[in-house]
């Protein structure tokens, strides 16, 4: 948890000293290259692997991997499934490997699949929100990105058209207690938080909403597990819902992973895995059953 005592100066944004003092607060909690990197190749047999990038940090070596439909037509529609661009959000890594292994050659006759587990791998290791140059992979998917994790994906998928695109996160408990008062410490803004909502959730795009998109995911998930119920203004992490469990961000003016492509349906999902009516394998179930109904929705559309 970083110590906000210990570094920096109250209402000075970080330069180059803090952010290196934050990170020598970090240290490795889990392995990627275990947890991660073993079950995707363990796919090999029913997906193309394909190393779309590397990252270097001092010591640290760490491959992007992803994984593609063996039988890749142009002429079919490509689904993407993206996990881990925060690497604390451990369901939306395991939720985007379970469903590659579970689910995945159902829908891969009709559909190119397109699944990147672990977009920010340090970050899964050390259960971080940023990357070690204290950067937000997750605000950070534009141009002339300064996140490798963010320049590379964006890279892979150039010249990919997708259709649907679901980002698969959490929101936890050290949203508030760790990661917005480092947020607040880097920047030398205000603290903000807000009550961290007790259930699923999804985020969509205010410039492209689909209600009904979204209601169809909605109904799957809370078969699975609980929906987060609004609060008492009737917003879910500060922000108006637009319908029982979601609600809208400009997905691409704030360079978040959702918005990266131009997919006629894409989301992020929130999980909360702090909540004591969950488990992880229940989050994880939680984060497949999203996948799913998403696809299937697009199958209903024709």
């Amino acid at each position: 948890m970083l110590k906000q005592d210990t570094i920096g100066t109250s209402g000075k944004k970080w330069q180059q000293i803090e952010k290196a003092q934050w990170l020598a607060q970090q240290s490795v909690k889990r392995s990627y290259s275990e947890e991660v990197l073993k079950p995707i190749l363990a796919l090999a047999g029913q997906f193309t692997l394909e190393q779309y990038g590397q990252l270097h940090y001092a010591q640290q070596s760490y491959v992007l991997m992803a994984l593609k439909s063996k039988d890749w037509d142009p002429n079919k529609a490509t689904v993407l499934v993206t996990g881990g661009v925060h690497g604390y959000e451990t369901s939306g890594v395991h939720g985007a490997l379970r469903f590659a292994a579970t689910e995945g050659l159902k829908y891969a006759q009709q559909f190119n699949l397109l699944i990147v587990p672990c977009v920010s791998p340090w970050a899964y290791e050390t259960i971080n929100r940023w990357n070690p140059n204290a950067v937000d992979p997750n605000r950070s998917f534009y141009a002339d990105s300064p996140a490798t994790e963010s320049a590379s994906l964006m890279k892979l998928l150039a010249s990919v058209e997708v259709l649907l695109h679901m980002d698969l996160h959490e929101t936890t408990d050290t949203d508030n207690s760790e990661f917005r008062p480092a947020l607040a410490a880097r920047d030398a803004i205000e603290s903000k938080e807000w009550a961290i909502p007790d259930g699923f959730y999804l985020v969509g795009d205010q410039d492209n909403p689909c209600a009904e998109f979204h209601a169809s995911v909605i109904a799957a998930v809370q078969k699975v597990t609980h929906i987060a119920p609004a609060d008492e203004s009737n917003r879910l992490i500060g922000v108006p819902i637009e319908q029982h469990g979601v609600i809208n961000y400009p997905l691409q003016s704030l360079g978040l992973c959702a918005g990266l492509t131009n997919a006629r349906y894409a989301c992020t999902t929130e999980v909360y895995p702090d909540s004591p009516k969950v488990d992880p394998e229940n989050c994880i179930l939680a984060q497949v059953a999203a996948v799913t109904a998403a696809i299937d929705f697009v199958i209903t559309q024709g």
